[in-house]
């Protein structure tokens, strides 16, 4: 069995693996690795690349376009290893970035899934905003970063080095215990895309497993090549998702309060967009309320059946506040300004 299988999956990307795969087969050194693209049905030529540049380089062709999650979860049921490792197809990994992680998670049978630092491809001093040094989520289930809390994205001075546990791991480059992943349910499809990543860290984090953060290793990660932080896609499918994960793993003695809260932070949200002439994206938020209520049933069934998973509900990297009051009142930019949180 080989020990980790690097699993691309590509939709119409075949700029994107003519820019990035040399990288990845240049820069994944460690032994016992094998680089795999799986192909969301692409209606370009990515496999015909594939077969005519790359013909040693396995791939699994799905029938169809299963988006993030339906892809990934297809896909790693053909494959056979100890690890996968999910990687965008617009990573360009750093030299010998997989050797930290598969040491990480050999050293500590605890540990579920590990992430390297994320910086930017374009601007490489920085990191990126999908996933940066480790990420966390508040209270309210926003999301954030050590290295970027919302939109604010911090230089890379080596002011996070420390290997640590974290909340969640990139999709972007996320290296997992394959069991764990079938057993945890893998990515829930019907996120399609966006945060389904973080759902099922919840998901391990639950289950008692650590989700950690390898600084050693670094890729260089473009983001928005499938959809851009403007696209008003992207921010209905954000705010949609981050609900579903919500309803699937809160602790049930906030769950109402909370989301109370998050309907009157949500309708805040819209109203800012709109007043800021974002009419696409204050659509999009009523529009992602509106897809969760009608499949408000079929994920509390899901809560149902994975109150086995509920074992742990109080993570110490669940910031007890609210980011969004921190960001815009009390002005922190910086991770580093987080007193709850190590470095």
């Amino acid at each position: 069995m080989t020990k980790v299988a690097v699993v691309i999956l590509n939709w119409n990307g075949q700029k994107l693996l003519e820019k990035f795969l040399p990288s990845v087969i240049q820069n994944t050194t460690y032994y016992d690795a094998e680089i795999i693209v799986a192909d969301n049905a692409s209606s370009d030529n990515s496999l015909g690349f594939l077969l005519d540049q790359y013909p040693l380089i396995k791939t699994i062709k799905l029938d169809k376009n299963y988006g993030f999650a339906g892809g990934y979860n297809k896909a790693l049921q053909q494959i056979t290893a100890k690890y996968f490792v999910l990687l965008n197809s617009d990573v360009a990994p750093g030299p010998g970035w997989l050797e930290p992680l598969v040491e990480t998670m050999e050293r500590n049978e605890s540990i579920g899934a590990c992430m390297p630092k994320i910086k930017a491809f374009n601007s490489p001093d920085s990191f990126e905003y999908a996933g940066a040094c480790g990420g966390y989520i508040d209270l309210f289930g926003y999301p954030f970063c050590r290295g970027r809390i919302l939109d604010h994205i911090e230089k890379d001075e080596h002011q996070y080095e420390s290997a640590l546990s974290v909340f969640w791991a990139s999709g972007a480059s996320l290296l997992i215990n394959s069991e764990l992943y079938f057993t945890a349910g893998g990515l829930d499809e019907d996120f399609f895309a966006h945060m389904e990543e973080i759902d099922l860290c919840w998901r391990i984090k639950n289950m008692n497993y650590q989700i950690m953060v390898v600084p050693t290793s670094e890729v260089f990660h473009v983001g928005g090549a499938t959809l851009s932080q403007q696209n008003s896609h992207k921010t209905y499918l954000n705010f949609r998702n981050n609900l579903f994960m919500m309803v699937k793993n809160l602790s049930s003695s906030y769950f109402f309060i909370i989301f109370l809260t998050r309907m009157i932070m949500d309708g805040i949200a819209a109203i800012h967009f709109l007043l800021k002439g974002e009419i696409n994206h204050s659509f999009a938020v009523l529009k992602a309320h509106g897809s969760f209520y009608s499949l408000l049933p079929k994920f509390l069934t899901k809560r149902k059946k994975l109150k086995l998973f509920h074992t742990k509900l109080n993570h110490s990297e669940v910031y007890p506040q609210s980011i969004i009051w921190a960001f815009y009142v009390k002005k922190i930019k910086r991770f580093s300004q987080l007193k709850h949180f190590n470095l």
